[in-house]
């Protein structure tokens, strides 16, 4: 069957009172070919609708069908993308997938480069995998906004670092984009010795030269697993070397925001913890835009967490059972502080902050993302962990109770004899976890999330 077929129909939805079947196939909107879910996002927006359906016996038909502008037509299809997810064409010396271990589920192993995954899911893209049509697609449908990984802007650099030899048109692509008006995440993983120095600053330099349509542009530090045999040798950055970073980037930034108005660029948290450094304020990230990518995300947690410790009552927080929290390394010091200051209100909180070594990827790696379920059971048997252990929500897979390593959830609770809660990354939800009250019904977690997410961009 073609993933663009019709995999079911949402009752009482324009397609369902349209009559169209299951089985069926979507080829045109208004005369626009459908060939995947951006053109069907994109031609199904407005009210009043001609579809082309090709039904399972090869014929074809066509329906009318009214509808409020924007209303979704309620269709599914056998694929999410009406095609097949494109995989990445580059050979990233950093590439965090080739630095698995062997052995783990094939999905794990799939590197993506798909520009309508950024469109819709907000993944970032080398703009290498781009045919002709998808960059004129781009343009034309004012897909936006977009978020690319840049790395470098050096052609021959990035050509070296990317193993591909299209990856010097990135300014290229991103100035016709800019004239297109489409808005521009970016992102750099900064590889101690390759670009950054003065590469990084010729990088900040052509970037700002795009702004507005460059909107935000966030520097992470490269991860570094042991499982690097045969691979690029890469080093990770020391507290001086990441400190030296730091400077750079906030000096572009400060002048950057006298003359514009924003700072553009932004370090991630992580690499503050490397080099010992405090945080920023909350101001200082702005729209919090590179949340994503753990821009302002530890700072953000914080004033969340002090704001509802002020508005919960003592009483609230009598009951409280004694728990542990597990995290990465790099958090731990963070999340103890949030302990303190719960402790400091009530002082009949009781709350243990372990931090979890990353032995499964090597112990270069912090952060608590990457935290296996293995790892967490072998370091935290024998462990007083109290009545519940909490752990951040992005330990496991998305929707699901396993992490990287296949162990599941269940597994965990069974070896520690505790029942284990995750914690979506907001300083509210986490306060209540420490008390032991109910969490919000997924759905409105969910929508909790979204609507304090876009506050910020």
């Amino acid at each position: 069957m073609s993933m663009t077929a019709i995999r079911s129909v949402e009752p009482r939805s324009p397609a369902h009172r349209a009559g169209i079947r299951v089985g069926e196939t979507l080829t045109h909107i208004n005369g626009h070919p459908i060939l995947d879910v951006l053109d069907y996002k994109f031609y199904s927006y407005d009210p009043r609708l001609e579809l082309v359906l090709k039904e399972t016996d090869g014929s074809q038909r066509t329906l009318r069908v009214k509808k409020s502008e924007g209303e979704d037509l309620g269709l599914e299809f056998e694929t999410y993308l009406m095609d097949r997810a494109r995989s990445c064409a580059n050979n990233c010396i950093f590439c965090f997938v080739d630095q698995m271990p062997p052995g783990m589920r094939p999905s794990l192993y799939f590197k993506d480069d798909d520009a309508r995954l950024s469109f819709l899911m907000g993944n970032y893209l080398t703009l290498t995998n781009l045919s002709k049509r998808e960059v004129e697609r781009i343009c034309d449908l004012r897909i936006s906004p977009i978020n690319i990984s840049v790395h470098t802007t050096d052609p021959q650099l990035r050509v070296e670092m990317l193993k591909n030899k299209r990856a010097g048109e990135v300014l290229e692509l991103m100035e016709r984009f800019a004239q297109h008006h489409i808005t521009m995440n970016c992102q750099i993983v900064s590889c101690p010795g390759i670009n950054d120095g003065p590469a990084l600053d010729k990088t900040l330099r052509d970037l700002a030269g795009l702004y507005p349509a460059v909107n935000s542009v966030s520097v992470v530090p490269v991860g570094v697993t042991k499982f690097r045999d045969g691979l690029y040798p890469l080093k990770t950055y020391t507290q001086n070397t990441a400190a030296a970073l730091i400077d750079q980037v906030e000096a572009f930034a400060g002048a950057h925001l006298t003359e514009k108005g924003t700072r553009l660029v932004w370090c991630s948290d992580e690499f503050y913890l490397l080099a010992g450094r405090e945080l920023p304020p909350e101001d200082y990230f702005e729209e919090f835009t590179q949340l994503d990518n753990g821009v302002g995300m530890l700072t953000l947690l914080t004033q969340e967490f002090r704001r509802a410790l002020g508005l919960m009552e003592r009483s609230e927080m009598a009951g409280a059972t004694p728990f542990s929290i597990a995290t990465g390394v790099s958090a731990a010091p963070f999340l103890e502080k949030l302990v303190a200051l719960a402790k400091d209100k009530c002082g009949s909180i009781q709350g243990k902050v372990y931090p979890i070594q990353n032995r499964f990827f090597g112990e270069t790696i912090t952060v608590a993302g990457l935290v296996t379920g293995g790892d967490l059971i072998d370091q935290l048997r024998g462990k007083e962990l109290g009545q519940r252990l909490l752990i951040p929500a992005h330990m496991l897979r998305a929707g699901e109770r396993v992490f990287l390593d296949d162990v599941s959830l269940d597994d965990v609770e069974r070896e520690l004899g505790v029942p284990v809660t995750s914690v979506e990354q907001d300083g509210y939800e986490l306060l209540d976890a420490m008390c032991g009250l109910a969490l919000p019904p997924e759905d409105v977690r969910q929508k909790r999330e979204e609507t304090e997410y876009f506050q910020y961009r």
